[in-house]
């Protein structure tokens, strides 16, 4: 991998965003620093006037390709790969409760411009962008109209919602993808003047670390549970996947791992139909790795920031956002990106909260897509223990290469435009 292909990637903008941030907050003027609060508080708000139709956009086709590959394995896998992601949410909740209070004991977080200097670091100006629905709008239509897709074999809909897909795709790969890093680095700079920038640093540092142990632990336990249902040493079945985990570490995306993570789980004795249904499949909607990652973050900062979140509203919100991230996989940037519209209207997140998420969850980005793709050997594993032989229909209808209506295309069209950093 050469310097230009690296320095064209989102990981290395965003890393550079936040050095800059951090360093430009030591001698900037206030004057100036205010141009880039103007510009965060803008791009801001068109997040949120953007996120529900990005949500729209992407989820509807989805569930009507998940309709159309519709029958008794799809509907267990499917069950099977939300599990997951939901136990890992749950997982990572349960750690925040009990070690937050002491891992981030006395650590604060204020990023809340206006609370700064007296509210010297304020907009220069602000225009409201309202959205054109709430987010769980767009969820309960697109899960309407995706399933209304499927019941009435409308494929003159269907095509067009993939035709809104890709406009959707376009607008952030051509305007919210570029902005991003100047959005980091409007942020980190914010922290710097606030003089917050040490202890939120200090703080989001061990949650990073946590983030990136708990995907390891997590992926033993869901290997250990598929070796103890397909009856196969899960250590074994986990070395076979090393392959699938380094290839998606280093390119930061399910799809272009598709391939090795294919031909590891076969390593497992894993039945090629199977294997060729259910990789595939869990790329798009198994993403624990992305919700270990997500829910710690969220809690981090919830926790610093001292915000009142009950229980009932937590699982709330894992629940919404394992459903939501369906999505994660055509877009660029991930599954924060999907997780904004909620962050922002279940949890309360203002624009400086949603950025320093984002900031965090690319800085190790690929070590939660590793995770994603090789839980997707273990799920394999389960589904041969059932499917083993039974799946022969399903390929045969929708194509003898295992062809499913997954985004690669639109994410492999991601990852160019972006150097190879389109994530999960």
């Amino acid at each position: 991998m050469n310097f230009k292909t690296i320095a064209n990637s989102l990981l290395f903008k965003i890393v550079v965003a936040i050095i800059l941030g951090i360093v430009c907050s030591l001698f900037f003027p206030e004057w100036l620093a205010r141009v880039f609060i103007t510009f965060n508080t803008l791009f801001g708000n068109f997040l949120n006037f953007f996120v529900p139709v990005l949500i729209f956009a992407l989820i509807t086709p989805a569930i009507a390709g998940l309709g159309r590959g519709a029958g008794k394995w799809l509907g267990i896998t499917t069950g099977v790969a939300y599990g997951s992601t939901i136990i890992s949410g749950l997982i990572a909740y349960g750690l925040s409760l009990a070690l937050y209070p002491t891992l981030l004991a006395g650590q604060e977080l204020n990023t809340n411009v206006e609370d700064v200097d007296e509210g010297s670091l304020q907009p220069y100006f602000d225009v409201e962008i309202p959205a054109p629905f709430e987010v769980m709008t767009a969820l309960v239509l697109a899960f309407c109209v995706g399933l209304a897709m499927t019941a009435v074999k409308s494929d003159t809909l269907y095509s067009a919602s993939r035709d809104l897909e890709r406009v959707i795709m376009k607008v952030i790969e051509a305007f919210v993808i570029p902005l991003l890093p100047l959005f980091i680095f409007g942020m980190f700079l914010n922290l710097g003047m606030n003089d917050n920038l040490g202890s939120t640093m200090a703080a989001f540092g061990k949650v990073l670390v946590l983030a990136v142990i708990m995907t390891w632990v997590y992926l033993v336990i869901q290997y250990l549970v598929a070796g103890a249902v397909a009856g196969k040493n899960p250590f074994t079945a986990l070395k076979n996947m090393m392959p699938a985990y380094f290839t998606a570490l280093g390119t930061s995306s399910s799809a272009a791992s598709i391939p090795v993570t294919l031909r590891s789980t076969l390593k497992n004795d894993v039945d090629r139909n199977v294997a060729g249904f259910t990789v595939p499949l869990c790329a798009t909607i198994h993403l624990s790795g992305s919700m270990m990652k997500l829910v710690l973050y969220a809690f981090a900062i919830i926790y610093m920031t001292g915000m009142d979140v009950s229980v009932g509203k937590a699982i709330g919100f894992l629940l919404m956002l394992g459903v939501t991230m369906i999505a994660a996989p055509g877009v660029p940037g991930g599954a924060v990106m999907t997780a904004v519209g909620l962050l922002s209207t279940m949890m309360g997140f203002d624009e400086n909260m949603v950025a320093l998420m984002i900031a965090a969850y690319i800085v190790i980005d690929s070590f939660g897509t590793a995770a994603n793709v090789t839980g997707d050997g273990a799920i394999a594993m389960i589904m041969d223990r059932f499917a083993s032989g039974k799946i022969d229909a399903v390929r045969d209808e929708y194509g003898s290469d295992g062809a499913y209506p997954y985004k690669t295309d639109t994410i492999d069209q991601s990852r160019e435009s972006l150097g190879g950093s389109s994530s999960v």
